[in-house]
């Protein structure tokens, strides 16, 4: 079993957002191998309570056997859009302080071959963040026709090629091949004319199909309003994104929020009448070049921080 890392992804603005020490109860909704969840515990009171959801059925494996025994510390297995219903379980929904979304992959994800997420380690396509769960990478490829397959290449890896990516990936499938990542990345490399520099050509193919058979998109637009609803009047959201189609909603989601009531924009409405739900605590935080030189996965991390509204209890 891996140890639990010491630098997470923005951890000390993540820290400074979320304030465990004034919390009575907190949720980890993204564990990973629980880094940032690590640091919360260090700050919490001995009466607080930690949430730590997970669809990694290994980085549940890791929350019980370093969180497990301790009576404060409720470990999940399940997508973060159970949030609601599990909370509301433990007669906690509508009073968590704080919670934290981290979008990202994990290292121990990228770096074990079996799971299939990175094209830098030849192993199966499976992709899939609970791997005992849903269709494989390989499966759904399979099953998908080859317009879906370039629309999802297009949508979620906002990847110029699509359609030729797409229509070799399915002679490929045809001629009884694909079996492996490596595969995978050979057919797309093949696709694509000319390189990027500083990224692989096969970064878009691998990022749409993992956000396509993992339901990556719906899942976020799911859970926002689930966790502002759970959040105590003055808790704090904070969500972590690394790819501008997360970033994308999560703003949209904030600003939204932000506004209050959808009043038509030509009627005279007082900005009391609004009753805007959530409102941002400082600008969005990306990691600066320190933290970058020492974790390159952490380059494009983007930290959106919002508190809801006290008084819409009133």
């Amino acid at each position: 079993m891996d140890t639990i890392p010491h630098v997470p992804v923005l951890l000390a603005p993540v820290m400074q957002a979320l304030d465990p020490a004034r919390c009575r109860i907190v949720v980890d909704a993204t564990y990973g191998r629980g880094g940032h969840a690590s640091a919360i515990m260090k700050l919490l009171d001995e009466l607080a309570e930690l949430v730590l959801i997970d669809r990694d059925a290994e980085a549940v494996e890791h929350a019980r056997l370093h969180w497990g025994r301790l009576e404060n510390v409720h470990v999940i297995h399940g997508p973060f859009s159970c949030i609601g219903r599990e909370l509301e379980r433990r007669g906690m929904h509508g009073r968590v302080d704080a919670i934290l979304f981290d979008f990202g992959l994990s290292s121990a994800q990228l770096d074990q071959p079996r799971r299939g997420f990175s094209f830098r380690h030849d192993g199966p396509l499976d992709m899939r963040m609970d791997n005992g769960r849903g269709q494989t990478a390989r499966e759904w490829i399979e099953e998908v026709c080859e317009s879906e397959l370039a629309r999802a290449l297009r949508e979620f890896g906002e990847e110029r090629f699509s359609r030729r990516i797409a229509r070799a990936i399915k002679q490929e499938i045809r001629e009884g091949g694909l079996h492996t990542t490596g595969d995978l990345a050979r057919v797309v490399c093949a696709s694509v004319p000319g390189t990027e520099r500083h990224k692989h050509p096969a970064t878009r193919t691998f990022q749409a199909i993992r956000i396509a058979v993992n339901g990556e998109l719906e899942e976020i637009e799911r859970v926002l309003p689930m966790a502002l609803d759970a959040l105590v009047p003055g808790g704090r959201l904070a969500v972590i994104s690394f790819h501008s189609l997360e970033d994308r909603l999560v703003k949209r989601f904030f600003r939204f929020q932000e506004k209050g009531d959808p009043y038509p924009p030509d009627l005279p409405v007082p900005a009391s009448m609004l009753k805007p739900r959530l409102e941002p605590l400082g600008r969005p935080v990306r990691p600066d070049a320190s933290e970058v030189a020492v974790n390159p996965r952490a380059r494009s991390a983007v930290l959106r921080v919002a508190r809801k509204v006290a008084r819409e209890a009133s």
